[in-house]
């Protein structure tokens, strides 16, 4: 259903990953992930090793946070987020690269894994694992099956559909095996014995790889995909593998017996499981027409964003808007000093006329944003709604459906930004869904 054909620009996909040198300052925000903010454990002044835990979880819906770095802790305070917004973050001025102990930094490769299921959800809820694609859900949470609840099979999103990203692309290139053992922790972890691989066709090179790899692996699949946005989508994801339909909201896929996780971040619950990694460093790709080298950079926690950009050249002149994603579900950003964060994929440089936003223009009614919707709403009412505060028809019209893709923006000849009102009406929505909930319950 609906979906869109945006250019790919897939600049950086033939990049191979560089490792970027280590900042001389991060900052790190305790709230990177779905659930309530980490609890910061250190204070200004406190000496920290590289992969030393720094913030806790606050709750089960949230996750443990390390120090991506050695050195002395020099704030723990408001700081700007990459929308100018104030959060938390814990300051480190870095002082060499000496690493808490237990941690297996080697490349040797450990396939088979003793622990139970219950220890490997352990040690990744110990990492601070979250979803690496961008939605930053609890991986360990994600694992916890409910009590009535069965898992059927695991999906491994590697469609990487958002246009200019290659993160995963290449790390699927680079870290196959890594990828596979993950891929089994994961199966071994919700007990089931049938995993696939998910990967649009545009990326054959990643689909060949694979496929070689896997032939020492039981029971995991590579399954080629269609290429159309966003079919990298949870929902969208499952539909095109399984076959299966997940319910609105507040159904999840394990309701159709599906674990979903990213390429990125199953790689990172391998590091987690079999080398005590915790989530420390991802791989960003810097991105845009205007940059002189695109790439993809091995980035710690906690880096500057603009160090990611000189990196790559440096910002081009002219007319910028520097995106935290691709063009499609990304923000954009008025801070190049804020840092990476465990669910940024990559930083997208839009210049020239794909920087400025054409001014709207009265709707004409072509149903576009209909047919491109993939959870079937209707866009354009959805945003009108928004803009009279129509909140119980926005509920029952299924707004929280939105998964907020973009190709009704994408799609709409008259420019109406649809994207940001029904970002705002669904926001709106979910909190009132919220209220009431507490409410019920005193």
């Amino acid at each position: 259903m609906g979906g869109v054909h945006p250019s790919e620009n897939k600049l950086s996909c033939a990049r191979p990953i560089e490792r970027l040198p280590l900042p001389e300052t991060v900052t790190i925000p305790l709230a990177q992930h779905i659930g309530a903010p980490a609890v910061a454990r250190v204070a200004k002044g406190d000496r920290v090793l590289t992969g030393q835990l720094i913030a806790e979880a606050g709750s089960f819906m949230s996750a443990n946070i390390h120090s991506p770095v050695s050195g002395t802790v020099t704030a723990v305070d408001l700081q700007p987020n990459g929308q100018g917004l104030r959060q938390m973050m814990i300051t480190i001025r870095r002082e060499g690269d000496e690493w808490a102990e237990g941690i297996d930094r080697s490349e040797t490769l450990v396939r088979e894994c003793t622990l139970s299921a219950q220890e490997i959800v352990a040690r990744i809820r110990e990492a601070g694992i979250v979803g690496m694609g961008g939605a930053t859900f609890p991986t360990h949470v994600k694992l916890s099956v409910p009590p009535g609840k069965k898992a059927e099979c695991v999906i491994v999103n590697g469609v990487e559909c958002e246009p200019y990203l290659t993160s995963d692309h290449r790390t699927m290139l680079e870290y196959g095996e890594e990828l596979l053992v993950g891929v089994t922790i994961l199966m071994k972890a919700v007990g089931v014995g049938k995993a696939y691989i998910g990967i649009e066709n545009n990326k054959p090179d990643a689909i060949a790889h694979l496929r070689g790899l896997s032939a020492g692996y039981g029971g995991i699949e590579i399954v080629p995909l269609q290429v159309k946005y966003p079919q990298g989508g949870e929902k969208q994801l499952i539909a095109a593998v399984t076959g299966r339909q997940v319910p609105p909201p507040p159904a999840l896929p394990i309701d159709v017996g599906a674990v979903v996780c990213n390429a990125s971040t199953t790689v990172a619950v391998y590091r987690a499981v079999q080398k005590r990694m915790p989530l420390i460093e991802r791989v960003v790709t810097i991105t845009g027409k205007g940059l002189r080298e695109p790439k993809n950079l091995l980035t710690r926690m906690g880096t500057p964003v603009m160090t990611l950009v000189e990196a790559a050249g440096g910002l081009p002149d002219g007319e910028l808007k520097a995106i935290n994603g691709g063009p499609m579900m990304g923000r954009a950003m008025v801070n190049l000093g804020s840092p990476v964060t465990k669910g940024c994929s990559g930083i997208t440089i839009l210049s020239g006329r794909d920087a400025v936003r054409r001014a709207p223009s009265q709707c004409i009614k072509c149903a576009k944003c209909v047919e491109a919707c993939p959870m079937g709403l209707e866009p354009y009412f959805l945003s009108k709604m928004t803009q009279k505060k129509g909140w119980d028809e926005l509920e029952a019209r299924m707004i929280t459906s939105c998964i907020e893709c973009g190709s009704c923006q994408a799609t709409c000849p008259a420019y109406l930004p649809l994207l940001d009102w029904v970002r705002l009406g669904k926001q709106t929505v979910m909190g009132l869904i919220r209220a009431r909930a507490a409410a019920a319950k005193k």
